[in-house]
């Protein structure tokens, strides 16, 4: 059984599932994490949506690149969870099954590519306070307890 955090599914909602790669990037300086934006302004795990043919380590290399402009290197998955939520980017809701993984950032190549995003260093303690859902957070915990 995959935890399920946040909100309970509603009911009545149709609920589309959206696989999803993310990455805990620990280094010196703590966590390399990103901001969104839009469409709310919040801190993440960086990583993303899996695209239809694409394998998921692929996929969270390009995410990781593109929301933080750096590279990764070594990554093992840890867990996933699963969260119901609208996007309103894609107007839809989902039902979001979010594998996570802890890779080693290897070294920056520019800014992200991901509009709306930038990346930036945190301390462990702050990110478990400032990261925008439960998920996030709880494996971020499992990993610097």
């Amino acid at each position: 059984m995959i935890l399920r955090v946040g909100d309970p599914p509603l009911a009545g909602k149709s609920y589309s599932i959206r696989h999803g790669v993310y990455a805990i990037l620990p280094g010196a300086a703590g966590l390399l994490v990103t901001h969104q934006q839009e469409p709310t302004p919040e801190f993440q795990l960086p990583g993303g949506g899996i695209d239809p043919g694409e394998h998921p380590i692929a996929a969270l290399h390009r995410e990781v690149f593109e929301e933080t402009g750096w590279r990764i290197a070594a990554p093992r998955r840890i867990g996933a969870f699963r969260r119901f939520t609208y996007m309103p980017e894609y107007d839809r809701w989902a039902e979001k099954l979010c594998t996570i993984y802890i890779a080693d950032p290897v070294r920056p190549h520019g800014p992200p590519t991901e509009p709306g995003h930038t990346a930036l260093w945190m301390p462990v303690d702050v990110a478990l306070e400032m990261l925008g859902n439960d998920g996030d957070r709880h494996f971020v915990h499992q990993v610097f307890g």
